[in-house]
């Protein structure tokens, strides 16, 4: 089959690869339809690299047909059409249960101390093969894929993959009620559809960004979208009373602008031997913290801020002395998938009150996916969404 597989630093390529095959008698193979790129690709695009090996299969939000079940498979039938989450999660462990599918006991990867398997996502989370390609091998089948009726195009689902969890959680995490202002930092995927949710629930949205073009996007829903300048904690101030927003989303993490120490350490671990950037990676303080000191600036005294960004570098210095002084509440971690599933898919109607539907800015063939990287990376021609289809 086909996969888009990595090389190095900037370097996927689509190339052909074995196909999947059942491996314990609860797997299924998925043939994927559709798949999405997501801002954390560029992380192992780019600075996670230590922890990846060449020819290993990249992507997490993948959905698609099943081909094939295991003899241990009772639930989930051949011709079903199927969700992949993220998460590599059993559906009944301890953690499981507790809608905590991200830190699934069963798929732990204790050797490095991290939490569940990731499609796609380094050795750190299990080197399981990812869904930028044409087949995947999915284990937990009667637990994890998530069924959805056939007829709406995969745009209307494809998101439960991710995008929507992801966001979904980063506003519950917000803790923002009707009436609230939320500050959402980034406007890329996550944002935006952060941003949508909380408009929804009658959640009074402000979006920080870069990019003119993701500002007009995320102004035509409906949020008051301000360009990332030195004035902008002032105007934040100037439109919250001059308290600050109630909760502030950070859904930017690693890739954030700033911290030229920062960016150097990152270049400057692809020139070490795997062992030795492994452990600067992981001990170093080597994430560019822009956005979440901003997002620390930005909040009221006793608000709280919801960390959906990835953060990779173990030693990085937080303000704890201002976090404490402001009395603020954090939450953050990898989004729970099946735990919001349910909340998500009865907006999933005709109706689409999330946007869901015109939500990817490209539609491109498996075959282009290292140009698109390239260009997802640059923010080039307005991308802020790609869905491939293999």
């Amino acid at each position: 089959m086909k996969a888009l597989t990595w090389h190095g630093t900037r370097d996927v390529r689509v190339e052909e690869v074995p196909d999947p095959v059942l491996q314990d008698p609860t797997d299924a193979v998925v043939r994927i339809t559709s798949t999405g790129l997501c801002g954390s690709d560029l992380h192992l695009y780019e600075p996670l690299g230590a922890f990846l090996t060449p020819g290993d299969v990249l992507g997490h939000e993948p959905m698609g047909v099943v081909e094939e079940v295991g003899a241990g498979v009772h639930d989930l039938k051949v011709g079903q059409r199927v969700v992949v989450p993220f998460n590599v999660s059993c559906g009944t462990c301890f953690t499981c249960s507790a809608g905590l599918h991200s830190q699934c006991e069963t798929t732990q990867n204790r050797e490095h101390g991290t939490g569940a398997s990731l499609f796609g996502y380094t050795k750190l989370y299990g080197q399981v093969p990812g869904g930028q390609a044409e087949y995947l091998r999915v284990p937990f089948a009667d637990t994890l894929p998530v069924p959805v009726p056939d007829g709406p195009a995969d745009d209307r689902f494809v998101y439960l993959s991710d995008v929507l969890p992801t966001a979904w959680q980063a506003v519950e995490y917000a803790g923002v009620q009707p009436g609230d202002t939320l500050v959402v930092v980034g406007l890329g995927p996550i944002g935006d559809m952060a941003a949508r949710i909380a408009l929804h629930r009658g959640v009074e949205v402000i979006g920080i960004d870069l990019e003119p073009a993701r500002l007009a996007r995320a102004r035509g829903r409906g949020v008051t979208a301000l360009m990332l300048d030195d004035d902008v904690v002032e105007t934040v101030q100037g439109l919250t009373d001059g308290r600050g927003p109630h909760a502030v989303v950070d859904a930017v993490g690693l890739e954030a602008h700033g911290s030229p120490a920062a960016g150097v350490a990152q270049k400057a671990s692809r020139l070490l031997p795997d062992a030795l950037a492994e452990k600067m990676m992981r001990k170093a303080g080597v994430d560019k913290l822009h956005a979440l000191q901003l997002a620390i600036d930005l909040v009221r005294r006793g608000g709280t801020l919801s960390l959906s960004g990835v953060y990779a570098g173990a030693a990085d210095p937080l303000p704890l002395f201002t976090m404490f002084d402001k009395q603020l509440t954090v939450r953050m971690g990898q989004a729970n998938v099946h735990r919001w599933v349910d909340d998500i898919l009865p907006l999933l109607t005709d109706e689409d009150p999330l946007g869901v539907d015109d939500f990817a800015t490209h539609h491109l063939p498996l075959a282009d996916a290292p140009q698109a990287y390239a260009d997802f990376q640059a923010k080039d021609d307005g991308m802020v969404k790609v869905l491939f289809r293999p």
